[in-house]
């Protein structure tokens, strides 16, 4: 019976792209609140022209951070949950 702690290559790669995918969904989330907020996309660190001040920087990133972080966390334990639930039938037949 393999440890809690052993997961087969699958279930790591299932769990990447899931959270992946979750992060992705986060930050499209993110673009669309922000510019249905302020009328525009939230600023990009690479794309900078000096239009967004330091206040809707640090809350874009702030917020940005914080939803893709959940998404990923989520996702991660929804996989693993998943997976041990498989596992357990899988051992159990």
């Amino acid at each position: 019976m393999p440890d809690k702690s052993q997961q087969s290559m699958l279930a790591k790669i299932v769990g990447a792209a899931v959270a992946l995918a979750a992060a992705w969904v986060a930050q499209q989330a993110i673009n669309q609140s922000w510019k249905a907020a302020t009328g525009h996309k939230p600023p990009k660190p690479d794309a900078d022209d000096g239009d967004s001040g330091l206040t809707e920087i640090v809350v874009a990133a702030a917020a940005t951070g914080a939803l893709v972080a959940v998404a990923r966390v989520l996702a991660t334990r929804g996989t693993a949950t998943y997976v041990a639930k498989v596992d357990r039938k899988r051992n159990a037949d």
